[in-house]
């Protein structure tokens, strides 16, 4: 039986990896772990995978010599240095060590690959924010022309935040400002998590519907290496700046590429020096407009009311000639009045006194007549007077009888016992009542008498 030690077998490996591979390949890789030595060579895992499972993986190096220029170049062409996660098209050359088994080692990294990737993952972030409906929302809010209450999102450590209060607070305008910090990392894998939690506050805030309310958010840093604005492309804090019911403006402070939130935002200025000169731009032109406003509001009043001066005037003078026309033909109409008063007074006169008159006699035979009558009516009634006197009564033979001084007027009254008083024409006696008869028994008690 044939048999190879391990280094024999390691070395037969090595020897047909070298006759059946191309010395070199390029391969698309994502860099896991990665880290420096002391010595300047950088050890790396290169891996394969979709979302968290992992297809592929291997070591691979990038000696110090090829290390030194390259991590530099990728650089400065990419604007960020090589890392964890950064997705590359490397040149490897196939190594087998009888010590150290299989591995890579790393020749060339094609740099505008990467540069490419960014752009795709970024471009699909974009292209995934206007398929939502939601790419333009931001933009599409109304910012009030004088934004004076501010919520600023940034690290309060940040250079750029400081050049930005600075700017607003010494503005040539005096203008006022009300700002309000809500404290956020603005680099590293937290980043966009930590913006959306002061968007969250923000939001809070605003929707109670108080005097607190802000006119603009504004999300602002200092510069930095292009792999710091990675942040600035996830798609949940996009989403979230386009969808923010606040107008929102940008000053990442990177002069050279836009980021998504960039892209999305109400406003997106370079630095967040360019965001206060916007700001304080805004009430400048506001104030401009409202002075140009003002003067024209002035000329148009002075114009309508020299209008209406005028106007007025003509009504005053045609009203004069109206008044004095008018004042004219009534004082014509006066006289022709007079005229005829004049004229038919006379007559009018006679007239009324001939009936005074004639009212005058009538009203004195009516007079005579009705004391006439007047006077016959009261003899007639003296005459029937004196009739029904009493003493004329009594001087046909009738008396008065009084029962207790009552005159007697019902049979009621008669008591045996009492003292009648009797009156006639010539005399008053006095009686004793005896006994009571009615009326309808006085003929018997008369005949049996």
């Amino acid at each position: 039986m044939q048999y190879f030690s391990l280094y024999e077998l390691n070395q037969k490996i090595k020897s047909a990896l070298s006759v059946e591979l191309e010395p070199k390949y390029w391969v698309v890789a994502e860099i896991g772990e990665m880290r420096v030595g002391q010595n300047g060579h950088c050890y790396l895992d290169l891996v394969e995978k979709n979302d968290n499972y992992l297809y592929a993986k291997i070591r691979a190096t990038i000696w110090c010599n090829t290390f030194r220029g390259l991590g530099g170049w990728f650089e400065s062409i990419t604007g960020e240095a090589l890392r964890p996660g950064l997705k590359v098209l490397a040149q490897v050359e196939v190594s087998f060590h009888h010590l150290y088994g299989l591995s890579l080692n790393v020749k060339d990294i094609d740099a505008q690959y990467t540069l490419g990737e960014r752009a795709l993952k970024r471009q699909e972030v974009i292209n995934q924010l206007v398929e939502d409906g939601v790419f333009d929302m931001n933009k599409g809010l109304t910012l009030t022309k004088t934004p004076q209450k501010l919520a600023i999102i940034s690290s309060p450590t940040a250079a750029g935040l400081g050049d930005f209060m600075n700017q607003l607070q010494e503005n040539r305008f005096g203008y006022s400002f009300t700002a309000d910090l809500f404290k956020a990392k603005m680099q590293g894998n937290e980043a966009a998590d930590s913006i959306i939690q002061a968007l969250h506050r923000i939001f809070g805030l605003a929707s109670q519907d108080t005097p607190s309310s802000y006119d603009c958010v504004v999300i602002i840093r200092g510069g930095g290496a292009q792999v710091d604005l990675d942040c600035f492309d996830s798609y949940d804090l996009a989403a979230h700046v386009a969808q923010f019911p606040i107008p929102v403006i940008t000053g990442i402070g990177h002069e050279r590429d836009e980021t998504v939130i960039d892209l999305v935002a109400h406003t997106r200025k370079k630095t967040p020096t360019a965001v206060a000169e916007f700001l304080i731009e805004q009430l400048y032109s506001f104030e401009v407009k409202l002075d140009e406003q003002t003067r024209a509001l002035a000329q148009l009043a002075g114009s309508i009311v020299a209008e209406q001066d005028y106007r007025l005037e003509k009504i005053a003078s045609t009203l004069r000639l109206s008044v004095i026309s008018r004042l004219l033909n009534q004082k014509h109409s006066l006289n022709r009045v007079s005229d005829l008063l004049k004229n038919n007074l006379s007559s009018l006169l006679a007239r009324q006194l001939e009936q005074v008159s004639q009212m005058s006699n009538r009203l004195e035979q009516g007079t005579r007549n009705s004391l006439q009558a007047q006077n016959n009516q009261l003899e007639a009634t003296e005459k029937l007077m004196n009739l029904v006197h009493p003493d004329a009564i009594l001087g046909r033979g009738f008396s008065i009888t009084h029962i207790d001084g009552v005159p007697i007027q019902s049979a009621d009254q008669l008591k045996v016992g009492s003292e009648l008083t009797t009156k006639t024409h010539q005399a008053v006696y006095l009686s004793s009542l005896k006994k009571v008869i009615q009326v309808e028994n006085a003929e018997k008690e008369a005949s049996d008498t």
